[in-house]
């Protein structure tokens, strides 16, 4: 499963992100940060840390350095999925963020 989503990412990467326009908040981008996560951490954690991040790249969103953690949350669960992603931008230190 992680090969195949993987390679989704990778289609996107070279496909469809250079039409959207490559405008990501942060850096890694939402795709490689959500490729990443699936690489370290498994596919259902994974998808849902990159969904997490996709939420954050929104207007009023958080933004700058926000890479994947080394460790998952000690509180996820496999039936508490939404708790492997940070929704918010507060675990993103000041001196990391972009300016708006």
């Amino acid at each position: 499963m992680k090969t195949i989503l993987r390679g989704f990412i990778r289609f996107y990467q070279l496909t469809l992100s250079s039409i959207f326009g490559r405008t990501c908040r942060h850096i890694p981008s939402c795709s490689s940060y959500t490729d990443e996560a699936i690489a370290t951490h498994g596919a259902w954690p994974g998808v849902w840390m990159g969904a997490a991040r996709i939420w954050r790249c929104r207007p009023l969103g958080s933004s700058g350095l926000d890479p994947v953690p080394e460790r998952l949350n000690p509180a996820a669960r496999w039936y508490t999925p939404w708790r492997y992603g940070h929704w918010t931008g507060a675990h993103i230190p000041e001196d990391h963020r972009l300016p708006d």
